[in-house]
């Protein structure tokens, strides 16, 4: 693993990797209106991300159902779970907090939530400044996302492409990732800590990464996503992010 950063694993197939505190510009100066202002954010509470988004098989799991769109062969079940709200994620979270409250892991108890938005864009640049975290280069996409030029028009089973600098997999396409953040049309107002913006009267959820059928230029590491909280979208899931209490 990248930096051979502390982990645990799950009893779901998962594995979750320590992000340490830090500090990274967020946005981009030349991406679109709502990527801007770029600003400085200070992530300052450590916490654990899973290194890829929540499948199929652990949604059924804990839900008893599968709602995905691509559920069919014997590795559907590796396949990312979407087709699933931010309303949805947040019964989910709910179980599995309901499930795990009294088990420690690495010899602490913690809580399952969604990353901020300003925590996913920092694990997902993994220390870099460039558009991926793997360079500038669109054309080396290839090795490590699924996209609408490479995907077939489906999810793939999780994992299947490069790590990022840090160890995480399947940033870039395969499926959106719900984040605990109201969207907001730009960063004027962010708060620039890793703490989830939060605005009672909105309706939108941000989502990150892009998706088996976007564009490249969606995939980058600054580029946003919305939906409403209602929206089930083939093409929008999430990973988990364990909090240590």
């Amino acid at each position: 693993m990248a930096d051979d950063r502390p982990y645990f694993d799950d009893d779901f197939g998962g594995r979750y990797i320590l992000v340490e505190p830090g500090t990274f510009v967020m946005g981009d100066a030349n991406g679109t209106r709502n990527e801007q202002p770029p600003h400085e954010v200070h992530v300052s509470e450590p916490f654990f991300c899973g290194e890829r988004p929540v499948t199929q098989a652990h949604w059924q799991s804990i839900m008893q159902t599968n709602p995905s769109a691509f559920t069919e062969g014997w590795a559907a079940g590796l396949r990312p779970v979407e087709q699933v709200s931010w309303n949805d994620v947040q019964d989910f979270i709910f179980q599995l907090n309901q499930r795990d409250a009294d088990i420690e892991r690495l010899g602490v108890k913690g809580i399952w939530r969604l990353p901020s938005e300003a925590e996913w864009e920092f694990l997902a640049r993994a220390g870099t400044t460039t558009r991926w975290a793997f360079g500038e280069r669109d054309t080396d996409l290839n090795d490590h996302g699924w996209h609408a030029g490479n995907s077939g028009a489906s999810t793939r089973e999780v994992g299947q492409k490069k790590a990022n600098p840090w160890g995480f997999l399947d940033l870039h396409g395969q499926v959106s990732e719900w984040c605990e953040d109201s969207f907001l049309t730009d960063y004027t107002s962010h708060n620039g800590t890793q703490q989830p913006v939060q605005i009672s009267t909105a309706t939108r959820k941000v989502h990150r990464g892009g998706s088996w059928f976007t564009e490249s230029d969606s995939t980058r590491c600054a580029s946003r996503g919305s939906a409403q909280t209602t929206l089930q979208s083939d093409g929008i899931g999430f990973r988990l992010v364990w909090q240590p209490l």
